[in-house]
């Protein structure tokens, strides 16, 4: 996979879903980075990031997520993934990463809380 895309939702006035296609490394964390800040100045109250698409994640591309969860709480906006395939699960499992976010098995969980 040379590139990432990223299809974007708004399923209600208060969420805006992120779907990441492809993989999320060094080459593409800052293209990433810089689509992410261009949605979040949509000021949505809730971010649902979905890696049910992306096969391949980095340290580089993990640290970008980390960057969206330090910008989503210091806006007050509530983040939440949904959980990838195993490989992306695996990293965040291997540090107990996956503790440190508010994740999911599919967006409905998210969407009927509201």
């Amino acid at each position: 996979m040379n590139r990432i895309d990223l299809t974007v939702q708004r399923p209600d006035e208060d969420t805006v879903h992120v779907t990441i296609h492809g993989a999320l490394d060094l080459i593409r964390a800052y293209d990433f980075d810089d689509a992410m800040r261009r949605i979040e100045r949509g000021s949505p109250n809730r971010m649902l990031l979905d890696l049910r698409r992306l096969e391949f994640l980095d340290t580089t591309g993990l640290a970008r997520i980390f960057a969206v969860r330090r910008r989503c709480r210091k806006n007050g906006r509530r983040l939440v993934l949904v959980r990838g395939p195993s490989i992306v699960q695996r990293l965040f499992a291997s540090a107990l990463i996956d503790e440190q976010f508010e994740m999911v098995s599919d967006p409905a969980e998210v969407l009927a809380s509201a």
